[in-house]
């Protein structure tokens, strides 16, 4: 009697270790299968560090100089320039270069225009995302108006420097990178003498001043 209710327990024990070791397996794969997937569609292009505000740019100036002194002048890649602005925010907003082509380790600066068509004070946050998301880690930002929130007063049309650097140590397979911004209207109130944070030219009409 004792063994025929043991046998059974033992099967089904074996049954349920089968089962543990099958879904953990499972799960296991599931990691390397997510990153395949958002590394395709470019998913996790996004600049997390940046959109918590833990986005150390001092630090970032110092990682680019290493790559800078590393550049590969045999390969050359293209990295393409993207504008798009949320629904509800009433503005003009584009790259001033669509596209170039440069060196991995090669320091480069392009400018975005943006323009505030509404007529009241908006403050808002460009929030940048790569394709593909493999390569947020090897693309570096020294310099650009997404660190910080930018006010725009009725009207005001601005021009808004981007630095950057691509890591020499990019995988050769990677050939052409688009860097994308999204604007956003915070719904904050503008902050009388806030100081200022990106230093960029103000273009007023097309005049700039």
């Amino acid at each position: 009697m004792t063994q025929q209710v043991t046998n059974p327990h033992r099967r089904l024990t074996g049954k349920l270790v089968v089962i543990a070791v099958a879904m953990f397996g499972f799960g296991f794969l599931l990691v390397p299968l997510y990153s395949v997937i958002c590394d395709t569609f470019g998913l996790n292009g996004r600049f997390i560090d940046i959109e918590s505000g833990q986005y150390d740019a001092a630090a970032e100036a110092q990682r680019a100089q290493s790559w800078q002194q590393r550049m590969d002048t045999s390969r050359t890649i293209t990295v393409q320039f993207m504008a798009s602005r949320n629904q509800n925010l009433q503005w003009e907003f584009k790259p001033l270069t669509r596209s170039m082509k440069l060196h991995p380790g090669e320091v480069r600066e392009v400018r975005y225009y943006a323009k505030n068509l509404t007529g009241r004070t908006v403050v808002a946050q460009a929030v940048p995302s790569l394709v593909p998301g493999n390569a947020v880690k090897y693309f570096s930002k020294m310099e650009c108006f997404c660190f910080t929130q930018q006010t725009f007063q009725p009207g005001e049309g601005r021009e808004m420097p981007l630095r950057f650097v691509v890591n020499p140590d990019l995988p050769r397979k990677i050939g052409e990178i688009t860097l994308a911004y999204t604007f956003f209207d915070t719904g904050e109130q503008p902050q009388e003498n806030a100081a200022p944070g990106v230093q960029v030219s103000r273009v007023d009409d097309g005049v700039v001043r």
